[in-house]
């Protein structure tokens, strides 16, 4: 770099020499030869000349023209040593531009070498006309690659030059300039490192935040700097998550199941024009510091998980949220939805505690919890258990306990059982005590007191038998909400009644009833004869027992059923149909004094088939917590005219204390 006020060009230039001794025969020459880049051509040239020319050497400068031939423009015969300045213009552009110091004689002459003749140039500027545009080039880059994108992206940009070579590049998006390449060649006009090299090129890597761009399509390109453009290429940006999901729902419930299996349901939010759902991401954690991490499961327009599984028996959590397609995604709008699962049986045991009033267990379940339980009992040899009327207390989380009053115990040996459930659906039984003994109760006869031997008593008999509806006998079935009449006579051994002696009727109502079991007394009249009304309620079995008196040994009836029928409404629409199309069913199951079961009610949809006059299932179904149910069937196969007589029918069930049951007939007209 020359010091400031300094001659830039100080021992700067070239030159041409003669050498040696001798002579060079006419025309012969040096030069310096200068060619313009491909596409461009020389206007003009200016610079400094000086020489020392003698016997015929000559210094000449002039262009070259597009067949080689050259043309001078300057020459100089004499010796002239000062700097002289020269400028040149051409009036069409010329592909390249010669310094010659040249013997000035024909081909049959000579010029004599001695004293030596040379020529000088410096400071020599070129003024070169580049009328073709360059080309500009998009390459790649993970911003055009296709697909949505989002965070920091690049493009790949480049440009080529035959002429002048590439000055800069710039890059747009949608109209606004992002980026530009700058080819920096020093202060001053721009020059080329090497006069006449062909091909220019650049590339450049343009790194582009994306966050401020809108959920939509943009267009980006890159430009030259005559306006020489690749084109518009479209990319897809979209920075922000989705939305939460809506309306998530779990298959069967959010309560506790025995199950380990869950399946997920839910509504994917409106994208608009942001990029779609590409998966769904999920966690879940309970107790203990479990927690499976952030997992995905992939698939456009998700809107399911199924065959969920979680390690062991406990409460979870479950939380959801969604991913796009540009990758985008926020934890923080996840749903969380509770898993619980129990597949471990309640802890049941009798307390240790011995009491003649009643009997006491107690449940325990560390997951979902008690939900209900009953005592029942028999004596040893016997095979049918005998329910007691069990009070059900859960008075603190994840435990309870059942109680139940003393039966009237005889002589002999009784065992008691404790039956569980939890709001799973998990069963347990015991019959042993919290320390694991058996939950056993030993009567013995009192010893014999020595005293008078008392007078016998006389024996008694008593027959019982239930009337109503249309029919009677040990064994009664009457409708929903009908009553039944108990009627018998006590009578002495010869036949003779037993009159004004108060008999005591104890009704068990089936299991699943609400009602405790309920004692009722009567009277008998003059001739031993007794009648007691029912009243309406569940199916139960009713027992008469006469306690005896001073004269006459008890007497007892046991084991008469009372079966009440299920209460059912059914309506059918449409009444008049097509073949092809569905009727809708709809009715109510009456549950008066007992719960309709936690599943719903069973309810199989009959029809009469005419030929054998008997009732044939069509559909089962089952009702709501309320008993409320409905039901869909298609007519396919019905040809010409059929009147179809369907009714609903409540069937027999674990825990239902009721009869099978139907509805009043219902016809539908069918036309093929």
């Amino acid at each position: 770099v020359p010091p400031t006020g300094a001659d830039p060009f100080g021992g700067i230039h070239l030159k041409s020499f003669t050498r040696g001794s001798g002579t060079v025969s006419g025309t012969r020459f040096a030069r310096w030869h200068w060619s313009a880049p491909p596409t461009t051509g020389i206007t003009a040239v200016r610079g400094t000349w000086w020489h020392a020319l003698h016997d015929g050497f000559e210094q000449r400068l002039g262009g070259v023209n597009w067949t080689g031939q050259f043309s001078p423009s300057l020459s100089a015969g004499n010796t002239d040593t000062a700097l002289r300045e020269f400028s040149i213009g051409f009036s069409s552009p010329l592909p390249a531009f010669e310094d010659r110091l040249l013997c000035a004689r024909g081909e049959d002459k000579w010029c004599p070498l001695e004293p030596d003749s040379w020529s000088g140039l410096r400071a020599v500027t070129f003024t070169v006309l580049d009328d073709t545009p360059p080309t500009a080039l998009m390459t790649g880059g993970g911003l055009i690659a296709g697909g949505w994108r989002r965070g920091n992206q690049h493009v790949v940009v480049g440009g080529a030059d035959g002429g002048s070579g590439i000055r800069f590049g710039e890059t747009f998006i949608d109209g606004s300039r992002v980026a530009i390449s700058v080819r920096v060649h020093g202060n001053g006009p721009p020059r080329a490192p090497r006069f006449g090299h062909s091909g220019r090129k650049f590339l450049g890597r343009h790194l582009r935040t994306l966050r401020r761009c809108a959920r939509r399509q943009h267009a980006t390109r890159c430009d030259e700097f005559d306006d020489v453009c690749t084109g518009s290429q479209q990319f897809l940006v979209d920075n922000n998550p989705p939305a939460h999901p809506r309306a998530v729902s779990l298959a069967g419930g959010e309560g506790w199941r025995r199950t380990n299996d869950f399946d997920l349901n839910w509504e994917n939010p409106d994208q608009g024009q942001a990029s779609p759902i590409a998966g769904a991401a999920w966690r879940f954690s309970g107790g203990l510091g479990f927690d499976t991490g952030a997992r995905f499961a992939g698939g456009r327009d998700r809107r399911s998980l199924a065959d969920l599984s979680v390690p062991a028996a406990g409460s979870y959590s479950l939380q959801l949220w969604l991913r796009d397609e540009a990758g985008n995604e926020a934890a923080n709008s996840a749903v969380t939805i509770p898993l619980r699962f129990d597949d471990l049986q309640p802890k049941v045991a009798f307390s240790t505690e011995n009491s003649d009033e009643q009997v006491k267990a107690t449940v325990g379940d560390e997951h979902s919890g008690p939900a209900s339980g009953q005592i029942l009992y028999r004596r040893v040899d016997a095979e049918q258990w005998t329910e007691l009327p069990t009070k059900f207390d859960s008075a603190a989380a994840g435990a309870a306990e059942l109680i139940a009053p003393m039966p009237e115990l005889g002589v002999g040996t009784f065992v008691f059982r404790a039956d569980a459930t939890d709001f799973a659906g998990n069963k347990a039984s015991t019959t042993l005590r919290a320390d694991g003994t058996q939950m056993a109760i030993r009567r013995v006869p009192p010893p014999p007191i020595a005293r008078a031997k008392p007078v016998p008593k006389g024996k008694s008999r008593l027959f019982a038998r239930l009337r109503g509806g249309h029919g009677r006998g040990d064994a009664l079935t009457v409708p929903f909400g009908a009553p039944a009449l108990l009627s018998g006579r006590l009578m002495r051994a010869d036949g003779a009644g037993l009159g004004d002696r108060e008999l005591r009727v104890v009704s068990r109502p089936s299991r699943g009833a609400l009602l405790p079991a309920g004692v009722e007394t009567v009277r008998t009249g003059e001739q031993g004869g007794f009648e007691l009304r029912l009243l309406p309620g569940p199916s139960r079995r009713v027992n008469v027992t006469f306690p005896g008196d001073g004269g006459q040994e008890e007497a007892r009836r046991e084991g008469l059923e009372l079966r009440v029928r299920s209460g059912v409404t059914l309506r059918a629409r449409p009444r008049q149909l097509r073949t092809g199309q569905a009727v809708s069913f709809s009715g109510k199951v009456k549950s008066a004094g007992s719960p309709i079961p936690r599943r719903g009610k069973l309810v199989a949809i009959q029809y009469l088939e005419q030929e054998t006059h008997r009732w044939r299932p069509v559909l089962v179904t089952r009702s709501d917590h309320h008993g409320r149910f409905r039901a869909h069937y298609r007519f396919r196969y019905v040809s010409g005219r059929a009147a179809i007589r369907v009714r609903a029918t409540a069937l027999a069930e674990e825990r239902w204390p009721y009869a099978p049951g139907s509805s009043a007939p219902v016809t539908v007209r069918v036309q093929g």
